[in-house]
C-alpha cells in the first residue's frame, strides 16, 4: 500500500521501511521500543539465574584434580529445582557462555543423573 498511488492513507507513507538481511537492526526491535526494553529484561534476568546456577554448582559440587567444581546432573536437579524448574534451559544458557562443561546435547531427569556437570 506503501506505493499505491491511489491510496490516501497517510499513516501508511509514514512508516519506516523495515530493515533488509545484512542490515545491523534487521531482526531486531526498534530502539527505544517496549519490546526491546523486554528483550533486555529477559536477558538481564536469565544472566542472573545463570550467576545463580554456578554459585549453587560451586557450593554443592567437589573440587577435582583439575581444580574444576564437578557435580552430578542428579545431584544438581534435586538441589535446584526447588529454585527453579528451569535448570535444564539455564544449563545449556551457561554452557553456550562457556561457564559450564557436560557431555550430550540436552539433560534428562533419570536417564542423565549420572553426567558430570564441571563449572569452567
Amino acid at each position: 500500500q506503501r506505493k499505491n498511488p491511489f491510496s490516501n492513507d497517510d499513516r501508511l507513507a509514514s512508516k519506516p521501511a523495515h530493515a533488509r538481511r545484512g542490515d545491523p537492526a534487521y531482526g531486531r526491535p526498534p530502539e527505544g521500543s517496549q519490546t526491546e526494553q523486554r528483550g533486555k529484561d529477559a536477558h538481564s534476568h536469565v544472566g542472573k539465574e545463570v550467576e545463580e546456577l554456578c554459585l549453587i554448582i560451586r557450593s554443592i559440587g567437589e573440587v577435582g584434580e583439575d581444580g574444576h567444581v564437578s557435580v552430578t546432573f542428579g545431584q544438581l536437579f534435586e538441589t535446584y529445582v526447588t529454585i527453579s524448574n528451569k535448570v535444564v534451559g539455564i544449563l545449556l544458557r551457561a554452557r553456550k557462555h562457556g561457564l559450564v562443561h557436560f557431555e550430550g546435547e540436552m539433560l534428562w531427569q533419570g536417564k542423565d543423573d549420572d553426567v558430570i556437570i564441571t563449572l569452567l
